[in-house]
């Protein structure tokens, strides 16, 4: 099996990058509140000294005593008072804090950092926060990302505008995408799925590079995004947002929360209404689609995880979208499938509903069981191409978690159900193409899988080790082995290696959605086989601050590197009227290096640069071949103020895209050929935000400079020639965009 590579030999590998070990007690603790809530984000010292960490997303910490004389630890955290604790001969400590009554005490206490690098997962994690979120529009998921630079939001239709999530430089599906760390976004939900989320329903985003954690499944290659929802005990009572851009789009959304006892519950309203037609270009498309969704949300919890006895959370949510693009003049109730006036109509009803259950027996050990099951019903029109698909998805997962010495093990089983029919069919097929019929897709996977964190020198080395082993009903067993560690050189300081594989299996259609757009002829040349991957890579963090707490940050460096056995990309290459669909087992590598710094000066200022390299290519006859669509060089600032009031925050960051390759074209017409490359372009974003006591505005404006890829369409003048394709889009096609919203909230009332 290609997956043959010596894990042993990695792993040795990965332990040269251990140097000399100073030994010295690890104390780990657990912060909470008073009705034993977890305390993310608190800050944990040493007193008298700037060594310190902050909880994760369970509330718990861990710090080492080296080098402290006076072994007293505090904990601090927003709206609560302060705690001190003498740490004598134990090795744990928990910290239950008192919240405060004054509400001048919360206003001076501070606030947490809007992304946090953790020092305490194996795996390189970053957490986007709320206060993060508010430094942009973030009207759905995929504009979540504009402060950061791990994570490429990328549009794969410029008609319709739907986008996908990339990272690594390599094709969104090779990143794994969870909702409440279920598998959501999957088949047809990949297509228009991250557009679907409203910013405002989002609570925490927890990104992580290359390989990790194999709880949640066998498909995350390049990396993994977690999308956690409000919680229901932990949100606003009621929060109401509306938007609105100068294309005249509009949102609404309406959140309504309320707590009792044990049970809590959040309902979600969301609409995006559409914009007024506009045509900047002259070639006769609409800039951007025009939109009508519809979505509501409801998510009951009960109890606590970390709580003794059972707890409970179930959501539902249903979406119902339609998307309308292509020219000016195209009416959807007269035109759709017209070979005349060329149209993209794309309407999908999407239920859906996901539930976690678990029992805590006691500290040591817990079992939860995850559910989720999605249907989505699509019907959509390309030109002449019409495309009907249904999807049917379940997903379930057993998991028992058992702690005991310095092991902490996760085993359990898990099941996948995916049943995908998609009809394709031209209702004008003058270009001779081939590729219409039946296609259906029915998946079965069962699985096993067990995951061991294991901490030795005194809880400064961690070593997660973990594999699974799924069998899918048409190819069989498919292993997926990982190993991850991790080192604290200091308590600021630490080093990660990882290693591990990945594979998937495929969805043509749904996954490379432009191919439908476009005029090219879609051959399969054989039965596409699994995707499979090997990535591994190497991480460097070092937070810092000082003593007076005026300048605190991090700086990140790291390394990845994906090598395929098995990859299906489109061939787009070799005749500009076709893409070819095989499966290509030669080389195929990304190469990805990325370096951050962030600092945060005086509580008031926030400033990050980021640079981005990407190298991603085929070895095709001996010859490297760049893939298309990534930049190979990207860099990302930010910069930030809000005064000690926090009535209001600027915020302003600037990307800027090196040359990335672009389909060849050379065998096209003169008139329909593009360059082998795009230019570089740089975009800038800025926001103001004010807040009042209740209410909160922004403005704001993506793209000041007006930057546009003009005419991106290759044979806008003839929609239905040969030539036809949308694929050489590389830039911004809608130029300078304005905002403007207000949100009112009403947060719950202390206990």
């Amino acid at each position: 099996m290609s997956y043959s590579i010596s894990i042993r030999n990695t792993v040795l590998f990965l332990g040269m990058l251990i140097t000399p070990i100073l030994h010295a007690q690890t104390i780990k603790g657990r912060v909470t509140g008073g009705n034993n809530e977890s305390l993310i984000g608190a800050n944990i010292y040493w007193l008298g000294t700037s060594i310190g960490v902050s909880t994760d997303v369970d509330g718990k910490f861990e710090l080492t005593s080296a080098n402290i004389k006076d072994k007293r630890l505090i904990a601090r955290f927003v709206g609560y008072k302060p705690d001190t604790i003498e740490v004598k001969n134990q090795t744990y400590v928990q910290f239950k804090l008192i919240e405060t009554t004054s509400l001048n005490e919360v206003t001076v206490t501070g606030e947490r950092d809007g992304i946090v690098v953790s020092t305490i997962t194996p795996y390189k994690t970053e957490q986007i926060t709320q206060l993060e979120l508010s430094k942009a529009a973030c009207c759905d998921l995929a504009g979540c990302f504009e402060t950061q630079i791990t994570v490429q939001p990328q549009t794969t239709n410029v008609i319709t505008n739907s986008k996908e999530l990339r990272i690594l430089g390599l094709s969104g599906v090779y990143n794994q995408v969870l909702i409440d760390g279920f598998p959501m976004i999957q088949g047809l939900s990949y297509t228009y799925g991250i557009s679907s989320i409203p910013g405002t329903l989002v609570n925490n985003i927890f990104i992580a590079k290359g390989a990790n954690s194999i709880l949640q499944g066998f498909e995350s290659i390049s990396g993994q995004i977690n999308v956690l929802t409000l919680k229901p005990d932990k949100t606003d009572k009621l929060l109401i947002n509306a938007y609105m851009n100068s294309f005249m789009e509009k949102q609404f959304n309406a959140n309504y929360s309320f707590k009792k006892g044990k049970w809590s519950n959040l309902t979600a309203v969301h609409t995006t209404q559409p914009a007024n037609k506009f045509d900047r270009d002259d070639d006769n498309f609409l800039d951007l689609p025009l939109i009508t969704r519809y979505s509501v949300f409801n998510k009951l919890k009960y109890g606590n995880s970390n709580d003794w006895g059972w707890n409970s959370s179930i959501a539902i949510r249903y979406v119902n979208e339609e998307r309308t693009g292509g020219q000016t003049h195209f009416n959807p109730e007269t035109d759709k499938g017209s070979s005349e006036v060329y149209g993209q109509t794309v309407n999908f009803d999407q239920p859906e509903i996901w539930t976690k259950t678990g029992y805590r027996f006691n500290d040591k050990s817990n079992v939860v069981l995850f559910a989720s099951a999605f249907h989505q019903q699509q019907n959509s029109y390309f030109g002449t191409v019409k495309y009907d698909a249904q999807q049917t998805n379940f997903y379930g997962n057993l998991q028992y978690e058992y702690k005991y010495s310095k092991h902490e093990v996760k085993t359990g089983i898990s099941y996948r159900y995916m049943n995908l029919n998609e009809d394709v069919g031209f209702t004008s097929n003058a270009l001779s193409r081939t590729y219409d019929g039946n296609y259906n897709k029915l998946e079965y996977i069962p699985g096993f899988f067990a995951e061991n964190k294991m901490q030795f020198i005194d809880k400064r080395l961690t070593w997660m080790l973990g594999a699974r082993v799924d069998h899918h009903n048409q190819f069989g067993f498919m292993a997926s082995p990982r190993t991850l560690l991790k080192y604290n050189f200091a308590p600021r300081t630490v080093i990660r290696a990882n290693f591990g594989t990945g594979w998937r299996t495929a969805n043509p259609f749904s996954e490379n959605i432009g191919l439908l757009v476009s005029s090219r002829d879609i051959i399969f040349t054989e039965s596409l086989n699994p995707e499979q991957a090997i990535n591994y890579g190497v991480n460097l963090t070092q937070k810092f601050d000082t003593k007076n707490e005026n300048i605190d940050g991090y700086i990140s460096a790291d390394f990845y590197r994906t090598e395929f056995q098995n990859q299906i990309f489109p061939d787009y290459d070799t005749d500009p009227t076709k893409a070819i669909i095989k499966n290509f087992t030669g080389t195929s590598v990304s190469n990805g290096f990325q370096i951050e710094a962030f600092v945060k000066l005086w509580k008031r200022i926030e400033a990050k640069v980021g640079y981005n390299y990407l190298d991603v290519y085929r070895i095709i006859e001996g010859e490297k071949q760049v893939l298309p669509f990534n930049p190979k060089d990207k860099i990302i600032s930010a910069l930030s103020f809000k005064p000690l009031s926090k009535k209001f925050h600027i915020d302003v960051n600037i990307h800027w895209y090196g040359e990335r390759r672009l389909p060849d074209t050379k065998s096209n017409p003169s008139q329909h050929q593009r360059p082998d490359y795009s230019k570089p372009y740089t975009v800038v974003n800025a926001q103001f935000t004010y807040n009042f006591k209740r209410f909160e505005t922004y403005i704001g404006c993506e793209n000041i400079f007006d930057f546009r890829q003009k005419r991106p369409i290759i044979s806008w003048e003839d929609p239905f020639s040969p030539y036809f394709d949308t694929s050489s889009v590389w830039g911004p096609t809608r130029g300078r965009e304005f905002y403007i919203g207000i949100k009112f909230r009403i947060t719950k009332a202390k206990a």
